[in-house]
């Protein structure tokens, strides 16, 4: 866990918040006019918060910009006796907006921030205004065009039938830009030392790499499925299908291959705004930031 006032030589200066509704300490950044449109900025793996440093101070001259830390990630606790699988995720969301009170809200999210994303919404679809998607998918269009696996995934399980998986994961203090390469990371002019600390403090022993390790693992061994399928059970995938929607998505993915990202969201939102970014990786917020920006303010003006 990073220390709650590290501000990485000034490039996350934002004020550090936290939530014990979920039973652990939860980072949080929000910044911006209380009284203004709230936007939630979710990650992924192994990221945190820091993806979205880019992001906060342009979106919260307008913008109340909410950015948790998911439960083993950034600043965020890594409890040793929680389960942490998509739905552990979700309802530690659910348990987050609740102690803030925010409704209305706009989800800004990337990789497993877009599954989170979609099944607190089908499950919530009365505190949700707007969807806003990046190099991610909801899993509920069944919109799969390509059944084979990407390069993170294969990866993943090769790994993990080789019984090598925990081991290598488990070094993401070393090994996280090798990570994100793997994964899909392009943007190779923005490391340095201190990007390289930002990525690696939060996993300083195996232990805390038990987030990271986990969440492909929900993809591997199909853990997620019968959540996902709880989600739909609930009648309420017409309410989803209803709200604005946006999805960009940068083409040199390795994680979510683009024509499924494409085909899950044209299954759900048909008519809603998609943009591709030639030579923008899986982590877009660090790859294009600025044309990423401009699109979600664009997004949510024109959706009021």
């Amino acid at each position: 866990m990073i220390p709650a006032k590290e501000t990485f030589n000034g490039t996350w200066p934002f004020t550090p918040h936290f939530s014990d509704a979920s039973g652990f300490r939860q980072h949080y950044v929000d910044e911006g006019p209380r009284e203004a449109e709230v936007l939630i900025c979710l990650h992924g793996e192994p990221t945190w918060g820091y993806l979205y440093r880019n992001f906060i101070p342009r979106l919260s001259e307008r913008y109340r910009v909410i950015v948790p830390d998911h439960m083993g990630f950034g600043k965020s606790e890594t409890p040793q006796d929680r389960v942490y699988t998509l739905q552990t995720h979700v309802e530690n969301l659910e348990r987050f907006i609740d102690d803030l009170e925010l409704h209305d809200v706009t989800f800004v999210c990337q990789d497993w921030g877009g599954p989170i994303t979609g099944a607190y919404t089908i499950r919530h679809p009365q505190r949700v205004k707007r969807v806003a998607l990046m190099n991610t998918l909801f899993g509920f269009g069944g919109g799969v065009q390509n059944a084979h696996k990407t390069p993170w995934f294969d990866w993943i399980a090769r790994h993990e039938e080789a019984g090598t998986l925990r081991g290598i994961l488990g070094e993401l203090g070393s090994t996280v830009l090798s990570v994100m390469k793997i994964i899909g990371f392009e943007n190779s002019a923005a490391v340095d030392d201190t990007w390289i600390r930002a990525y690696s403090m939060p996993f300083p022993n195996r232990e805390s790499c038990v987030g990271g390790i986990e969440f492909p693992l929900d993809v591997h061994y199909g853990r997620m499925t019968e959540y996902m399928m709880a989600g739909l059970a609930t009648g309420n995938l017409d309410a989803v299908k209803a709200k604005p929607a946006m999805l960009a998505v940068g083409l040199e993915d390795h994680a979510i291959h683009p024509e499924n990202a494409i085909g899950d969201f044209r299954a759900l939102f048909p008519d809603a705004s998609l943009v591709t970014l030639p030579g923008v990786g899986h982590f877009c917020q660090e790859d294009a930031p600025e044309t990423l920006v401009t699109l979600i303010d664009q997004f949510v003006q024109s959706n009021p």
